[in-house]
């Protein structure tokens, strides 16, 4: 890890070029990477292409409020794992059937998000195998804690988080749950992910599909 007045990625592709000087260890071996969509898949289609490893998408959703939709409940991630904000539930007095409301509402938007994203293809199994799980940066890192509960269900041997950027906060709270973590950059005055980019524009749908696309084109034969 390091902090640079000034410094920011040009945008995520970099992100994910600096990022793979940080796995080398990992390169042609049966690990498996898995861009969180969508911002997380430009970044970790990078880092794929350099470790020659294989590139799959993992869908989270913000399960939030139905009045207040950006203030996050939790989070839930492919494959039915959730992790909940319990303070701010507690806080907010928040019902039961409102909880599996916002369940219900996010599950259906994330299988959608998935059949989308990979066009027919099958999911790539992490069973038994490493998975690098990679977003363009972290907040708070409610989503990737759902990501984590995603990948230990389904049986990963190890779970590598990387990430370009990160609040010092919030690597230590996924420091205690990730085999291992790898942040390219902890400034102890964050303000956003963004603010670390020269470009930061948004992701869309058919960026990702493209990405995961070429990476199946150019996917290495299984170590």
């Amino acid at each position: 890890m390091f902090e640079r007045a000034g410094v920011r990625f040009r945008d995520r592709r970099d992100a994910g070029r600096a990022l793979a000087g940080e796995l080398t260890r990992l390169r042609g071996t049966d690990a498996l990477v898995l861009g969180l969509a969508r911002g997380g898949v430009p970044v970790a289609y990078e880092l794929a292409r350099a470790l020659r490893l294989p590139l799959d998408v993992l869908v989270v959703r913000k399960l939030g409020f139905p009045t207040q939709p950006e203030l996050a409940m939790g989070a839930i991630a492919s494959g039915g794992a959730v992790v909940w904000n319990e303070e701010v539930i507690r806080a907010a007095h928040v019902r039961e059937s409102t909880l599996e409301h916002a369940i219900a509402r996010a599950t259906a938007e994330l299988e959608r998000r998935e059949r989308a994203y990979r066009a027919g293809n099958p999911e790539l199994g992490v069973a038994g195998r490493t998975a690098i799980v990679v977003d363009d940066g972290l907040a708070t890192g409610s989503s990737m804690l759902a990501a984590i509960e995603s990948l230990r269900r389904r049986d990963a041997r190890e779970i590598v988080v990387a990430v370009p950027v990160a609040p010092p906060e919030a690597c230590a709270a996924l420091a205690r749950v990730a085999d291992e973590l790898v942040c390219a950059f902890t400034p102890r005055r964050f303000f956003s992910v963004g603010a670390w980019y020269a470009d930061f524009d948004q992701t869309g749908e058919e960026e990702v599909r493209r990405l995961l696309a070429l990476a199946r084109q150019d996917a290495p034969a299984p170590a």
